[in-house]
């Protein structure tokens, strides 16, 4: 199974700042038996969904990390939308009532959720805690969500 991490964020892409949060997304995904492509692109909505674009024909996953507050620059949400064919809504609202549960600032994100032909594409915070606690959230539903999305058979447990 293919994923793609796509980081952004200004100072990253000139080279200014390491890429925590993505080192610690592909950590993640690896460690669940995910092939990982990376990609880093500054806070530009353009890049960003020609980004999510590119990696969404190639990879079952997308998740991205930064831009997804309140700073002027942040425009990853909004960039996403302009790509994104149907939104996950609960994804979304989930990872921030987690967030929320855990730091006031949890009530300032913005990301959102969706699909991308049969991708499923995920925004999470620039912090490499966020993405960890985001990635925790996400986890449990992640391979149901990847079956529906290829239209596999699937079976899950009523509750």
């Amino acid at each position: 199974m293919r994923a793609a991490v796509l980081t952004v964020s200004d100072r990253g892409a000139r080279g200014e700042t390491e890429d925590a949060s993505g080192d610690a997304l592909e950590e993640l995904l690896r460690g669940d038996g995910y092939d990982v492509e990376r990609r880093l692109v500054p806070d530009e909505a353009s890049e960003i969904a020609a980004a999510i674009e590119d990696l969404s024909g190639a990879a079952q996953l997308v998740l991205t990390t930064g831009g997804t507050g309140l700073a002027p620059r942040d425009v990853t949400p909004e960039a996403t939308r302009t790509v994104l064919q149907r939104e996950a809504p609960g994804i979304a609202e989930a990872l921030r009532a987690d967030s929320i549960a855990k730091t006031p600032h949890g009530l300032l994100s913005r990301g959102v959720a969706g699909v991308v032909g049969r991708t499923l594409v995920v925004n999470l915070p620039g912090s490499t805690g966020g993405c960890r606690d985001g990635y925790a959230v996400l986890q449990p539903a992640l391979g149901h969500a990847l079956s529906l999305l290829a239209d596999e058979a699937t079976r899950h447990r009523q509750t």
